[in-house]
């Protein structure tokens, strides 16, 4: 049981906080066979149903760290979302009857735990998904502070993977992806999948001309809570990226049930408009969920049955049941790879705070830069106006709502980072604290193995890069720019300067050889002038400066 001497640290249920959150938590009760501390990112009882079985009555530990949300300059959103989900689920278990110890502390959540176990009363805990908390917990675990448990919120056991993939590169998903359908039974009959085919990926690449209208996105109100999480944030966090807006973040288990019935709505569409991006509508048809899967406030299992009940065409439902088995994919990968720490690859050491602090020292840690990047992150990122309308309207998102979906992400984002040559652990570390969604397990695969192509070959077969041709097909981007798709945006040439110059990295990759050819079509002059663009693009953005079409 805590005491209070233990100066850096203390419980709600040790004050006398006459505020909600503290009004609320009742006094915690020694009649419990064990405390299980609840991680930050999973907030849901079903993850300790073995426990219970095992122990019988369980009390329930939950931490706030000031250490970890200072670890990283996260977006206030992110921390809003996050802190303000824990407090509510909280106290949604202990009006289900269990007892709860609720710390707030300067330090980690190492020394929180070793300070709560008793002599021959360790704490028990899930097994963490990210790989920073693993590290954090393991001495606990080696000394017998902390005993953890398996992490029962994956839809796939570790074997799948092995059996599909294997434990080294190449990790290819279509082999994982039939693995899991021909196990499950999802969308499968009679030992085949329904529809003639396993994947309806190409259906799935249609534009969005405002016809069928997108649903529009759930607006929460703010409680008590919510209201003191934000004045704390703000306060403690003030020097974070970002502003608070409460109307946009599910925290309570109400709101949790409506961003399911949106999700509902959004399934009709889904698939057909994934692909699309438009300044009318940021998120489209796409559900929005994956916050609150990563915090475990909705179960992977529960969004896979609400897509497999749906009305919605095949196509809908496949391709958002291969999203959240994507989801389990890299999960799978960060893991046997050790955060891809095993793997034997071209490194680079990076400051490791997306240049939001300039002076940020260089990381201790070499990380993956298969085509050896080292451009800083253009300021652009953090909102200084780029010029570039698809840029800027995708920077805005996030800097409004820490989201967007993962169309922008891959395609502007990350192909405009990429395009410029920026270091790939920069724009990952931008993603991880950007995003209310990011975590270490799925945001480094997403960025590092697709988004860059820092890992080179171990998890896409090619780089996702693109044109101003892509966007402009697939957005409504081009319009409200002050560059013309075909005749002055720079990001065409930035495509083919990139080609050019790490034409040696791609020679041989059947998959880029039509691209290839078509670089090596183009006259020197040409060459000359995409290597120029690049090097005026790349200037200006470090600089902080806009970027304008008759400088071009």
């Amino acid at each position: 049981m805590l005491t209070s001497e233990v100066e850096w640290m203390y419980s709600l249920n040790e004050t006398t906080c006459s505020r909600g959150f503290g009004r609320r938590i009742l006094r915690v009760s020694n009649s419990v066979n064990a405390w299980v501390w609840m991680a930050y990112d999973q907030l849901n009882l079903e993850l300790i149903r073995d426990i219970e079985q095992r122990f019988g009555t369980i009390g329930l530990v939950f931490i706030e760290s000031e250490m970890k949300g200072r670890s990283r300059p996260y977006h206030k959103q992110k921390l809003a979302l996050l802190l303000s989900n824990q407090r509510h689920f909280s106290l949604e278990a202990q009006a289900q009857g269990y007892a709860v110890q609720y710390i707030v502390t300067k330090g980690d959540y190492a020394g929180v735990i070793e300070a709560l176990a008793e002599p021959e009363r360790p704490i028990h805990c899930i097994e963490a998904a990210e790989y920073s908390t693993r590290l954090e917990l393991e001495s606990l675990i080696d000394s017998g502070h902390l005993v953890t448990h398996p992490h029962r919120g994956w839809l796939t056991p570790r074997n799948w993977f092995v059996e599909a993939v294997g434990t080294t590169p190449p990790f290819r998903m279509d082999r994982f992806y039939r693995k899991v359908r021909t196990s499950t039974g999802w969308l499968m009959t009679n030992g085949q999948p329904v529809g003639g085919k396993y994947s309806f990926d190409e259906e799935n690449r249609k534009p969005w001309k405002g016809e069928p209208a997108a649903p529009s996105v759930p607006v929460f109100e703010s409680d008590e809570i919510d209201s003191e999480v934000e004045e704390l944030v703000n306060r403690v966090f003030h020097d974070h990226p970002g502003s608070i807006d409460f109307s946009q973040i599910p925290t309570t288990h109400h709101d949790v049930g409506r961003m399911l019935d949106f999700a509902r709505q959004c399934l009709m569409h889904f698939g057909t408009y994934e692909d699309a991006m438009s300044t009318d509508s940021r998120g489209l048809f796409h559900t929005r969920l994956a916050s609150l899967l990563n915090l475990h406030r909705v179960m992977p299992r529960m969004a896979i049955e609400l897509a497999l009940e749906s009305d919605a065409q095949l196509n809908n439902i496949e391709g958002f049941v291969r999203q959240l088995i994507w989801r389990e994919y890299v999960h799978h990968i960060h893991e046997v790879t050790d955060g891809f720490r095993t793997l034997e690859i071209n490194r680079s050491m990076s400051r490791r705070d997306a240049n939001w602090h300039e002076t940020a020292p260089l990381d201790t840690e070499a990380h993956p830069n298969h085509l050896e990047q080292t451009y800083p992150l253009p300021q652009a990122f953090w909102g200084q106006k780029s010029g570039l309308a698809c840029l800027d309207e995708s920077v805005s998102s996030v800097m409004d709502e820490g989201w967007t979906h993962h169309i922008p992400r891959l395609m502007v984002l990350s192909n405009i980072a990429h395009l410029l040559d920026v270091h790939p652990r920069e724009l990952t570390d931008w993603f991880h604290v950007a995003f209310i969604d990011a975590y270490d397990w799925v945001v480094e695969p997403n960025v590092l193995g697709m988004g860059t192509f820092a890992l080179g070959s171990t998890m896409m077969t090619k780089p996702y890069v693109a044109g101003s041709a892509y966007i402009n097909r697939m957005s409504n981007h081009c319009k409200s720019c002050e560059f013309h798709p075909k005749k002055t945006c720079p990001i065409g040439r930035l495509y083919w300067a990139y080609l050019d110059r790490h034409s040696l990295a791609f020679s041989g990759n059947h998959r880029l050889s039509m691209a290839m050819r078509n670089v090596a079509k183009r006259s020197e002059e040409m060459k000359r002038v995409d290597h120029r663009t690049f090097l005026r693009v790349q200037e200006a953005l470090t600089n902080g400066q806009t970027l304008r079409p008759d400088e071009q």
